[in-house]
């Protein structure tokens, strides 16, 4: 796992470890970056399913809630099978423009 600080913004790289061992290390780690937007890049892994997707929804629900972004990087899923209370799109850029969007979504109060 790498950590990478972007302004506001934590991004989270995976590159050997299960999603299962990911999470349970995003969780563990949490209150270091819970007052940040996160990305969780998981472009290096290239079997990916729904279930490892869903092993996120946990703390993307407790941080969303909590008004902060959290958006995975993967393009090796079909997007069209995630369940919208997740967000996953397939490149760091379009992460960082959700975000952007979500920013200006909480500014103006929705």
């Amino acid at each position: 796992m790498i950590l990478d600080q972007n302004g506001n913004t934590s991004i989270i790289t995976q590159e050997k470890a299960t999603i299962i061992e990911l999470v349970k290390k995003l969780q563990a780690l949490y209150p270091k970056f819970k007052n940040n937007n996160i990305i969780v890049v998981l472009t290096t892994l290239n079997k990916l399913g729904l279930q490892d997707i869903v092993e996120f929804l946990e703390v993307s629900n407790t941080h969303r809630a909590s008004k902060q972004s959290f958006v995975i990087v993967s393009n090796n899923i079909n997007l069209e099978n995630i369940p919208d209370e997740i967000i996953v799109v397939p490149t760091i850029q379009e992460a960082y423009d959700i975000i952007e969007m979500e920013e200006m979504e909480r500014d103006l109060g929705f």
